[in-house]
């Protein structure tokens, strides 16, 4: 096929030896098969921000890193420079992701480069070596769908102690190969620690994955495997083994809020003595030591 405008650049710097075909065209990207040398592999070509139909919502941006104050500047005030900084934070979200994904064992596509606003990455292909279909296309049985689901759950768990939450999982952007499941679609993915909207991403992402698996298995419906796997987080405990039950129940026991006054109150106290003690050294003239305590 004749090669697109947008892969010409790749092609040009020899990232790519030709472009076999497109795969799809989605709410934020068109990809590609492209030949690499001996291999065949994937082109993302991300779509200008106005031919988008996924936004850049808040509660997915919030926390995220820039370069510069200038950069963050430039993105509040959505000069034309900021859009075009907004736009590149945006594609490189996706490109950090896999890399850290793929790093903690994660099953993502292998991303191999990033190029003028396209991502070459590994094609995801079934045993015959076609690209792999998305889990939406398929009919499961119901050990199949308890099978895949567990497993999903626990790459959510994998991707979390990593520090990611995808933020848009569902049975569109999960593809599957002769291996089981592959997680793709990562440009909203968000920092766990620093958006506070990750933990109802997060749970989201969960309710989908039970929403859909339920169709063949309906037990699942009931689960609440998102609460849970969040409070193991937020309390330090989760680890990419940990157990999970998908029965959660918030701790209901009531703040002793008589010790927590008293710890307010000790606080208090000692931070007076600190500055006593500082007072008192510097009217002796004399360099005040560090306060172990404090």
């Amino acid at each position: 096929m004749k090669t697109p405008a947008r892969l010409e650049p790749l092609v040009t710097d020899g990232l790519v030896d030709e472009v076999l075909g497109q795969l799809m065209s989605g709410k934020e990207a068109m990809v590609f098969v492209v030949r690499c040398g001996d291999e065949v592999r994937c082109a993302k070509v991300y779509k200008e921000a106005h031919k988008r139909s996924f936004r850049q919502a808040v509660a997915y941006t919030e926390g995220r890193k820039v370069k510069n104050s200038r950069q963050a500047r430039a993105m509040e005030k959505g000069s034309r420079y900021g859009r075009q900084e907004q736009e590149a934070a945006w594609q490189h979200a996706e490109v950090d992701a896999l890399y850290r994904l793929a790093g903690a064992g994660v099953r993502v596509p292998t991303p191999f480069n990033f190029h003028e606003g396209v991502l070459l990455m590994e094609l995801v292909a079934d045993a015959e070596g076609n690209p792999a279909p998305r889990l939406n296309d398929l009919k499961l049985s119901p050990e199949t769908a308890r099978l895949y689901h567990d497993f999903l759950l626990r790459q959510v768990v994998l991707m979390l102690c990593a520090g990611v939450v995808h933020g848009d999982l569902s049975e569109y952007n999960i593809l599957v190969d002769d291996q089981g499941p592959v997680i793709i679609d990562l440009p909203q993915a968000i920092d766990a620690a620093a958006n506070n909207n990750a933990q109802a991403l997060l749970e989201r992402d969960v309710a989908n994955l039970a929403a859909y698996f339920s169709q063949f298995a309906p037990e699942l419906a009931g689960t609440r495997y998102g609460p849970e796997i969040w409070a193991l987080f937020e309390s330090g405990k989760l680890l990419p083994d940990s157990p999970l039950t998908g029965h959660y129940c918030p701790d209901q026991t009531p703040a002793d809020v008589a010790e927590i006054l008293q710890v307010i109150d000790a606080a208090e106290a000692e931070e007076v003595q600190r500055r006593a003690r500082k007072a008192a050294a510097e009217a002796a003239g004399q360099w005040p030591q560090p306060d172990r305590g404090v």
